[in-house]
């Protein structure tokens, strides 16, 4: 039977690579370095080697998670800051709720503003349409009609 003690502090003592970190979460070694030079991750040095820990891969995950909800890098690194306080976490879910509310009606603003412009524009195309019908093919169009008519008839004809 494993020693839990020792298979918990294996767990924690894994390290990944800026390879095996970006293939995991689906980002590029670029942002990696990006986010470590934001401050927002710290990753330790082997020679230039850049060695992650667990901890680090939880920051990731937490980056990657709330820059997928639209959180600006500056929002997700004070959350990220308040992590270390001995407060049972109580300061960062505290900023996170706040910072989620102003998220939230953010994206609400934004999809008042699609909604608007997708009337608009849909307006606007049954408007284009029915002008266009009432006009007819341009000039241009109707010779173009009419030359394909006298082919297809000469095509049929022949045959």
């Amino acid at each position: 039977m494993p020693d839990t003690a020792s298979t918990l502090s294996i767990a924690v003592s894994r390290t990944y690579s800026i390879s095996e970190l970006a293939r995991e979460f689906g980002i590029t070694p670029r942002a990696l370095r990006f986010y470590e030079d934001k401050d927002m991750l710290h990753p330790a040095r082997d020679g230039m080697t850049r060695v992650y820990s667990n901890r680090d891969r939880a920051r990731v995950k937490i980056i990657v998670r709330l820059k997928r909800l639209g959180l600006a890098l500056a929002d997700i690194r004070d959350i990220l800051d308040l992590y270390g306080l001995e407060d049972g976490q109580r300061a960062q879910m505290r900023m996170s709720l706040v910072k989620f509310q102003n998220q939230v009606k953010e994206l609400e603003a934004q999809r008042e503003d699609i909604e608007m412009a997708l009337q608009e524009l849909h307006n606007g195309i049954e408007w284009l349409e029915g002008l266009l019908e009432k006009v007819g093919p341009s000039g241009d169009a109707a010779e173009n009609v009419k030359a394909y008519d006298a082919l297809a008839r000469k095509q049929l004809s022949d045959a």
